[in-house]
């Protein structure tokens, strides 16, 4: 009867699993999140009203009136700050400095919204890739090549449904999930602890 060597049984086994679970995901590996090929930072610059997002934790408190506007420092630099109406009914601002992460196409930036003291750790700078960009800059999908976040951006403060739905499809192709976006409450004021649409 022959003996079975175990040691190199374990080796077999450890290299076969780690086969398997090394395998991509197919439906993530074959639709790659893409940022545009091109941005004119000049023009991306100013003003933004959002229009959906994902859920995060660092807009949590945030209830409607949120905007995004860009200021660009320099060549490789631009300013960031992120406005939005929160539940006491106060203006809450956050600044940020973004880094051109793709000067080849402008379309990746690393965005940092901590200290500056710690912006020496690559873990405070967040992907921000324009993945969808109106060809007259009235409208843009954020989001990063995780699909953690993801941002739908307007020049106004409404958008029609069907660019909506259009860029829906559009992000959707690169599997991000539609399902998860919660439409942006804009224009709205807070009387007596309730938000309130403005006519």
């Amino acid at each position: 009867m022959k003996r079975i060597n175990f040691a190199a049984l374990a080796v077999v086994l450890i290299l076969a699993s780690n086969f398997v679970f090394a395998q991509p995901n197919n439906s993530n590996a074959q639709t790659q999140v893409k940022a545009v090929a091109s941005v004119d930072l000049k023009r991306f610059a100013g003003k933004w009203f959002e229009i959906a997002r994902f859920p995060n934790k660092f807009q949590k408190k945030c209830v409607g009136n949120i905007t995004a506007e860009y200021t660009l420092k320099s060549d490789n630099e631009i300013e960031v700050l992120n406005t939005c109406l929160i539940e006491n009914g106060k203006i809450d601002k956050a600044k940020g400095e973004g880094k051109i992460a793709d000067k080849v196409s402008n379309a990746k930036l690393e965005v940092r919204f901590a200290p500056g003291f710690l912006s020496f750790l690559n873990a405070v700078r967040g992907d921000y890739w324009i993945i969808d960009l109106d060809s007259n800059y009235q409208y843009a999908a954020v989001g990063d090549p995780k699909r953690e976040y993801l941002w739908i951006l307007s020049r106004q403060p409404e958008m029609n449904d069907a660019t909506y739905q259009n860029i829906l499809r559009r992000v959707e192709a690169m599997n991000f999930n539609p399902g998860k976006l919660v439409k942006t409450p804009q224009g709205v004021e807070i009387i007596k602890g309730v938000v309130i649409q403005k006519q």
